[in-house]
């Protein structure tokens, strides 16, 4: 069966947060404002969650699924599922960043430890197989179904809302550059066929894409390396504009801030002591 995108239509605007079903299974639900939606594209009830990782804009409406499901199961990666079992860190951590919790990402409430299936990675899951993907966060997963070769892949694979361009989303603490270009060797390993990406669609032409990723986060990385944080911000938004038109660059802001993109940068370098 092939895997089916659902546009959670994030903040009312189409083709920034999409959720994929696969008989039953949902892969990244979305925000707790975004259930209504998802819901009703589903017409019925979820199977499971499968998370990629905790980060709000994946797996913030997990809790209030599970509210309206008490026995929705929820995989996740074992250093995420105590963040979802307790949620008030991972808002504390997501506060700092963005401000406005409320508007953005809704009611975030636990899940019970109960509905928590905990993945380490190697797994085969309902059907699905799991590999341990970090860079973007050190709890990311990612999922392939061996039958069609989708792959899953959260936030590893990018975001992509202009055909041909893609963005790294790169945010504080856990960014890691070796990691994430290892875990695109594990994605590329599987063969996929399709990359289904959350930030947005179906990348049909695998081999490029994840060549694009990589060529990307060398990029920033580089660009973030003198700790010019304006200068920084300055060219990476030029670069988006030259690549997606104004719609889509609204789009792209609200999947991918420029401003986190530097901050994860910026952390890593200074983690490895080439910033102060």
């Amino acid at each position: 069966m092939i895997a089916r995108l659902i546009d959670t239509e994030h903040q009312g605007i189409t083709r920034v947060i999409g959720a994929w079903e696969l008989d039953g299974l949902v892969v990244d639900p979305g925000p707790e404002p975004c259930i209504d939606t998802l819901l009703a594209a589903l017409g019925g009830s979820p199977r499971a969650l499968l998370l990629t990782h905790i980060h709000l804009d994946h797996s913030g409406g997990a809790g209030a699924l599970v509210r309206r499901f008490p026995g929705l199961p929820v995989y996740v990666h074992q250093r995420g599922a105590p963040h979802l079992a307790d949620p008030s860190k991972l808002l504390a951590s997501a506060g700092r960043l963005y401000g406005d919790m409320d508007r953005l990402w809704g009611d975030v409430v636990p899940v019970p430890e109960a509905n928590l299936r905990v993945l380490k990675g190697g797994e085969e899951v309902e059907g699905l197989s799991v590999a341990y993907t970090p860079g973007h966060a050190g709890h990311h997963v990612a999922y392939l179904d061996p039958t069609s070769g989708d792959a899953f892949v959260g936030d590893v694979g990018g975001v992509r809302i202009t055909e041909g361009y893609v963005v790294p989303p790169t945010p504080p603490p856990e960014f890691d550059l070796e990691k994430w270009n290892e875990s695109l060797d594990r994605i590329e390993s599987w063969e996929p066929a399709r990359l289904c990406l959350t930030h947005f669609g179906a990348v049909d032409d695998p081999a490029p894409h994840i060549a694009r990723v990589r060529s990307e986060l060398a990029r920033l990385a580089d660009l973030a390396r003198d700790g010019d944080r304006e200068a920084f911000l300055s060219a990476h938004r030029a670069e988006i504009a030259a690549h997606a038109d104004p719609a889509d660059r609204e789009r792209m802001e609200l999947a991918v801030p420029p401003e986190h993109v530097w901050l994860g940068l910026e952390r890593y370098w200074k983690k490895r002591g080439v910033l102060e």
